[in-house]
């Protein structure tokens, strides 16, 4: 019995050494740079979900072909052909690929744990049409799990204490428009303006992220949100096929808010920092510059059925387009991953005029 735990003891030195003191992400074989944090806890909705809704009873999936078609592994689960952007954001800080946390071993978790869950929101009652998936509020309820995990015998509060290097990545939102807001079974838009449902999410969000401060997160990247009015979802449903400039106007508080709360925080909660990724901004800038950019195909999905490709989303075994890196969409509602990855690299080493005030090189760094 001694010796058994005396292995599990110095098990949790060893995966604790990568979380907490910036172990190299090959586990130590020099054939990977050192990474610039040591872990990333990724926390969102489709857009990074990269799993964690595989054995859900739910309808919000993507752990089948075409998914998936130009990753290494084919379909895990991410809602693109291939990367997401934080897929890319972590080989940008020298990580492997976050694995989700509804198979993330012990070993995995010292690098990172996505929690991220499709159809998820701020809300809890938000994307309740897909049946079962992770509201962000559990999906910390999660985190906290995996810290119990790895505290293991030494305590959580010693581990909390030394994520203050990691990256916490947080994408939340855009369901609470998409599968809330505007659908009609939800009584949501009778009973908020748009201005005070964004104050009614952003509340909740800033609650939920000082509870991930709590926890000990001291380096936060907030995603806002896009330009939500242009997806081919949204096309679908426009009489002149543009798009729909109510549905962009409607998010901006949104956006807005989350800015305002970042400053509060950064007031008020002692060592934390963030980067604001500023999706809108460099959505307006992708659409009105696609050719720049090497996409020539902006207003439709690349995989999905129905007018602009966007009424039904990608069916199983379904052929999508052949030059996916030209489209902007993948399918009705997500990016393809040329996209993802020209937003994570922004996102990484970008300018102020797309992610401030520091972008998460910089963040990393501090």
């Amino acid at each position: 019995m001694e010796n058994t735990f005396i292995n599990f003891f110095m098990l949790f030195l060893s995966l604790t050494a990568g979380l907490c003191y910036g172990q190299d992400a090959n586990g130590g074989g020099g054939r990977r740079r050192r990474p610039l944090a040591p872990a990333m806890f990724v926390f969102g909705d489709s857009l990074i979900d990269n799993g964690n809704n595989n054995n859900l009873a739910s309808f919000a999936k993507a752990n089948y072909f075409p998914y998936g078609i130009d990753f290494n592994n084919g379909p895990t689960g991410r809602f693109s052909n291939g990367y997401t952007m934080v897929d890319t954001i972590a080989e940008l800080l020298g990580l492997p690929l976050i694995p989700p946390h509804s198979e993330a071993s012990l070993k995995q978790m010292k690098f990172g744990v996505n929690y991220a869950s499709a159809a998820s929101g701020i809300l809890d009652i938000t994307g309740r049409n897909f049946m079962r998936r992770i509201p962000f509020k559990q999906q910390i309820r999660n985190f906290e799990n995996t810290l119990d995990q790895l505290a293991g015998p030494l305590g959580a509060p010693k581990v909390a204490r030394n994520l203050s290097r990691c990256i916490f990545f947080i994408g939340m939102g855009s369901n609470d428009y998409l599968n809330n807001y505007l659908l009609p079974n939800y009584d949501t838009k009778n009973q908020y303006d748009g201005q005070q449902y964004a104050d009614l999410l952003v509340k909740q969000y800033s609650q939920q992220l000082t509870r991930l401060y709590n926890l000990g997160a001291r380096k936060f990247v907030i995603a806002g949100l896009g330009q939500m009015g242009c997806i081919p979802s949204i096309l679908a449903r426009s009489a002149n096929g543009l798009c729909d400039e109510e549905v962009n106007r409607l998010v901006l508080p949104f956006n807005v808010n989350t800015k305002v709360m970042i400053n509060k925080l950064i007031r008020n909660l002692p060592g934390i920092r963030f980067s604001y990724i500023d999706i809108d901004n460099m959505f307006h800038d992708l659409l009105a510059n696609a050719r720049s950019y090497g996409f020539s195909v902006v207003d439709r999905g690349c995989c999905g059925i129905g007018r602009n490709r966007g009424q039904i989303t990608c069916l199983p075994f379904q052929r999508p387009c052949r030059n996916r890196d030209r489209y902007i969409f993948w399918d009705a509602f997500h990016p393809t991953e040329a996209v993802n990855v020209l937003f994570g690299r922004k996102a990484f080493n970008g300018s102020s005029d797309v992610v401030y005030p520091v972008n998460i090189a910089q963040l990393a760094r501090l």
